[in-house]
């Protein structure tokens, strides 16, 4: 670590690479939104979940843009249940996120999930008005999992959290997952 990173992480202060990476958002009809997304914006649609979600992207990476219908299908749907599924900020190694979650460790703050997507390993919770909120890095572009065809083939797997904190410096706990194995962000 150099002075400058243990200057900042002594300061409390997020890593100066992070940045917002993408966004994903409850629809309530996912044609329409791939629609409006990709053909009016431009997007290209890079890979379906299902009838459930989409993922659009520019310049070929894996997704700007996600979209679902896990808890708000059907329209016009009530207030609420469209809009933000989550903001997600991209950090720019493993040994990063690794020290987010040391951070929010040590806040106490239990994490909704924490996936393995082939493409990245993310890291899910709430914010205190309850917005989602994901943590990621992604893995390099070369080692994306791909079809035998060559296109690109996201998944969703338990991330190993004690592997993940041994990139942190510190002391390593357990980390605390609200409901481990349950909802979109950490199955298989």
């Amino acid at each position: 670590m150099t002075a400058e990173q243990t200057s900042i992480t002594d300061q409390g202060v997020i890593h100066p690479q992070a940045r917002i990476g993408h966004v994903h958002l409850k629809v309530a009809d996912l044609e329409r939104a791939i629609g409006f997304y990709s053909d009016v914006l431009g997007f290209e649609l890079t890979q379906r979940y299902g009838e459930q979600a989409a993922f659009l992207s520019a310049g070929g990476y894996h997704h700007h843009i996600g979209l679902n219908t896990w808890e708000s299908e059907g329209g016009p749907p009530p207030a609420g249940t469209t809009g933000l599924y989550h903001l997600a900020i991209l950090y720019p190694t493993r040994a990063a996120l690794a020290e987010a979650l040391r951070r929010l460790q040590d806040a106490g703050i239990t994490l909704d999930g924490a996936s393995d997507h082939g493409v990245s390993e993310a890291l899910y919770l709430r914010d205190p008005d309850g917005n989602g909120v994901e943590l990621y890095w992604d893995r390099p572009h070369e080692e994306w999992p791909r079809t035998p065809d060559g296109r690109l083939s996201m998944f969703t797997r338990r991330l190993d959290l004690r592997s993940l904190l041994g990139e942190a410096q510190g002391e390593l706990q357990t980390p605390r997952v609200a409901r481990p194995g349950t909802g979109p962000r950490n199955d298989a």
